[in-house]
């Protein structure tokens, strides 16, 4: 409980990533070690951008609270989503092995989340948590079929994240 108050405390202070990738950039492609419902597999970004729009968003660490309040209500998103042909993905610097846990306890098994135990992911993304080596920033983004990013959203309160991405797939389906 100690650690859990430490790194809250620590990404209070820190505050969100600077920058982030804008509507319209490419989004770099990736492959990375996830686990959903505790079963691990490789994930393609190329592979799910042929089902339609990916919601990719970064998360600073796995059980702690905003991190937990955020998969809970990507969990409850993820049939929304789902109606829309989009797929949701979260992204944190924590190890496979913790995140098996998290896909089951506080995903729901309801989507997948990616080890980017190096960084290099967020590096790329811009979703590093600027002073933090070790930690992603809270910052979500819509991309789109095409491999472009269609919305770009980055605050450390969790309470944004689902509504806005579901609100960008929402119009992005109403166009398509």
């Amino acid at each position: 409980m100690r650690q859990v108050l430490a790194v809250a405390a620590m990404l209070v202070a820190a505050g969100p990533a600077l920058a982030m990738l804008k509507p319209g950039a490419q989004a770099p492609d990736f492959s990375a070690q996830a686990t959903q419902g505790g079963n691990e597999f490789a994930f393609s970004l190329a592979d799910a951008l042929k089902h339609g729009p990916v919601v990719l968003y970064f998360y600073p660490a796995a059980f702690t609270s905003g991190c937990t309040e955020e998969a809970h209500e990507f969990a409850d998103a993820v049939p929304q989503f789902q109606a829309l042909g989009a797929t949701v993905i979260g992204v944190s610097q924590d190890d496979v092995a913790k995140l098996k846990k998290f896909s089951v306890s506080e995903c729901r098994s309801k989507f997948p989340v990616a080890s980017d135990k190096d960084g290099t992911i967020s590096k790329e993304y811009d979703a590093v948590l600027i002073g933090m080596l070790g930690y992603s920033s809270r910052t979500s983004y819509v991309i789109l079929p095409d491999g472009k990013i269609g919305y770009a959203y980055s605050a450390l309160d969790p309470s944004g994240h689902v509504g806005n991405t579901l609100a960008a797939v929402k119009e992005w389906k109403a166009s398509h």
